[in-house]
């Protein structure tokens, strides 16, 4: 008779990211942090291949035998749920059935990786429960994988990898090259506040192609200059500037290579700035990223410049910026502790007033994938 492992807890959190945006499909850097939110797998391992889930937040159940789950061919959220479970299997991972309550807190459509936390947060239940585990990047591949061939979603890797290898009280670095991270302390006196701004993400998706295509243009062009040069992510602001003295770009197209190279320098040097403790240095970062994404990327809207604006200019607020694909979602601001609750008191009204919309905030501190048994 199999035996079968006690039950635990899995609280998986969301993501969002400090800086660094849209460079990661550019081969480029990113500084993202795991949430206190997230998502929370109860589970209870079972002696047969009978994988069952509670979708609590949508009152909703699945049950699949794991020789035969079909994944991918749903439509719905059981597609994220049984290709993460496919994906293991892909992988050559033994697995056995559980019954899983599946709950959390995200935002489910403002850019804070719900769906990346449930897959991170599944693959590592599912290999918990036989007692195994894997490295950060190979779990976040296996969960970018599930994403791609069962959910039909094409994503890069950095929420996914976000998630797996987050440490608490620290964002992490990533080369979306190489892979490598790079953990980086935020202290408690800073306080990371997450805005959802209520205008829906309408136009990510058609932007999102098209921005990528501009860069692969840029790139094109960037090889006359220098031929070894494989992503945006291989270029400085010299070689950029040399191209339009010589007039390869037209404006469009420059400008989108702009806003990449330029980030890629503010990510490393919020990094640094973390390191040495100037916060006040990072929160200039982050406005000039989210100038850059206004003004070069042309991804971000109204409610989301108005938005970084009264933040600005509250008291305690070090600086602003829209995160994620832009065109609605999400802003994030990096805040004095201390001043944060009061920040979040007075932004609502604030911004209700500039729009008619109203806004959800919340802040968070650097968190991290935990498990704890029952």
């Amino acid at each position: 008779m199999t035996e079968v492992n006690a039950g635990f807890f899995v609280r998986s959190p969301g993501r969002v990211n400090l800086i660094g945006e849209h460079t990661d499909y550019n081969a480029g850097f990113v500084m993202p942090l795991a949430l206190e939110r997230g998502t929370t797998f109860q589970v209870q391992p079972r002696a047969d291949q009978q994988l069952i889930v509670h979708a609590l937040r949508f009152n909703a159940h699945d049950q699949a035998d794991l020789a035969n789950l079909a994944a991918g061919t749903h439509g719905d959220w059981r597609d994220y749920v049984r290709g993460t479970a496919q994906a293991l299997l892909d992988a050559g991972y033994q697995l056995q059935g559980a019954e899983i309550s599946i709950d959390g807190d995200l935002p489910l459509s403002g850019g804070l990786s719900s769906s990346a936390s449930l897959e991170v947060g599944l693959a590592f239940s599912l290999l918990h429960a036989q007692g195994i585990t894997i490295a950060p990047t190979e779990l976040a591949k296996i969960a970018q994988r599930a994403e791609i061939e069962y959910a039909h979603v094409n994503c890069g890797i950095m929420d996914q990898l976000s998630i797996a290898a987050g440490v608490a009280g620290h964002a992490t670095l990533i080369d979306c090259r190489s892979l490598a991270i790079e953990a980086v302390p935020i202290p408690a006196e800073v306080a990371v506040l997450v805005i959802d701004s209520n205008v829906p993400r309408t136009l990510a998706g058609s932007a999102y192609n098209q921005r990528r295509a501009e860069c692969e243009q840029a790139v094109a062009i960037l090889q006359q200059l220098d031929p070894s040069i494989q992503d945006l992510r291989d270029v400085s602001s010299d070689l950029l500037a040399q191209a339009a003295d010589q007039n390869l770009f037209d404006d469009v197209i420059y400008r989108r290579a702009r806003h990449v190279v330029s980030e890629n320098e503010r990510v490393h040097k919020a990094a640094a700035a973390f390191r040495a403790g100037d916060f006040g240095s990072v929160g200039a970062l982050m406005n000039e990223s989210h100038w850059s994404l206004r003004d070069d990327y042309e991804v971000s809207g109204p409610e989301l410049d108005q938005l970084t604006e009264l933040l600005r200019e509250m008291p305690g607020v070090w600086g602003a910026r829209l995160t994620g694909a832009g065109f609605g979602g999400c802003c994030v601001a990096l805040v004095e502790a201390p001043q944060v609750d009061a920040v979040i008191a007075a932004l609502a009204p604030a911004y209700q007033a500039a729009t008619g919309r109203t806004c959800e905030a919340f802040s968070t501190k650097a968190s991290a994938l935990t498990v704890e048994n029952k």
